[in-house]
């Protein structure tokens, strides 16, 4: 009985610490986005609903940006989300917010901008579009200052479509 038990919690450990290692990370953009982004312009609609994580700072007066893509390299910007009057991106919240740009197929990088002093922690960003699946990028981590922050999964396949 005891042989059995100490082989179900070592079983137990390792499926943990091995399901844990897969999980994707969001890494820092290696350049600057990229200048053919066109600012809100295009044919089509998308809705982007950030979730700010529990462990966040109470709000934020940062400065948030936002862009996503396909792996065409079609993608959406929108500079600045944030308005610190209207309780954006307080802790435990969701924002929804309404980008127009160019039509992309499927979502597969998304990153973040974060400029100020207060912090701030998404755990998750969600994107909906006409065209493409609804997909999940799954953050719960504080941004750093003056970087863009996110995933480019447009070749491992590691975001969610829901």
């Amino acid at each position: 009985m005891i042989k059995s038990l100490t082989f179900l919690a070592l079983f137990f450990t390792f499926s943990v610490s091995e399901s844990a290692s897969i999980l994707p990370h969001p890494k820092p953009l290696n350049s600057s986005i990229p200048k053919t982004i066109s600012q809100n312009t295009g044919s089509c609609s998308y809705t982007v609903i950030i979730k700010t994580s529990c462990s966040s700072s109470k709000y934020t007066r940062d400065h948030i940006g936002l862009y996503f893509g396909d792996s065409y390299g079609i993608q959406v910007y929108a500079p600045r989300l944030d308005d610190p009057r209207s309780g954006t991106f307080e802790r435990c919240s969701s924002d929804t917010f309404h980008i127009n740009g160019p039509c992309t197929h499927q979502i597969c990088s998304l990153y973040l901008y974060r400029s100020g002093y207060d912090g701030w922690k998404p755990d998750t960003v969600k994107v909906y579009g006409y065209y493409t699946k609804a997909v999940t990028f799954y953050f719960n981590t504080f941004i750093p200052n003056g970087i863009w922050y996110g995933f480019n999964d447009c070749y491992g396949g590691l975001a969610s479509s829901d």
